[in-house]
């Protein structure tokens, strides 16, 4: 018999911020905007999707532009409010008190 696997709420954070890489890979304007702004090339983006860190970067890009994050929650049918919650989970993210 197979058990469920566990996530914690980091694990679900990196698995919202891979899925929000997927919806900027997607597109070609945002994808090129990504790149600009990170300064990094395709191939890096592999090498480095499975870094929090970078992840909490993609989470920020989205964050970023207020329609993006929303279009995004949309895409992965999750609320704009889950994003920001994933992103504080993630290095670098703040957590309010």
């Amino acid at each position: 018999m197979k058990h469920p696997v566990q996530t914690t709420p980091a694990d679900a954070a990196q698995l919202l911020a891979i899925r929000g890489l997927s919806f900027v890979a997607e597109d070609g304007d945002r994808l090129g905007r990504f790149l600009a702004l990170t300064g990094i090339g395709p191939a890096e983006i592999r090498v480095r999707a499975g870094d929090p860190v970078f992840l909490g970067g993609v989470l920020d890009f989205l964050l970023g532009d207020d329609a993006m994050v929303v279009e995004f929650a949309e895409w992965a049918e999750v609320g704009p409010e889950t994003v920001m919650t994933a992103r504080q989970l993630l290095p670098g993210g703040i957590v309010e008190n």
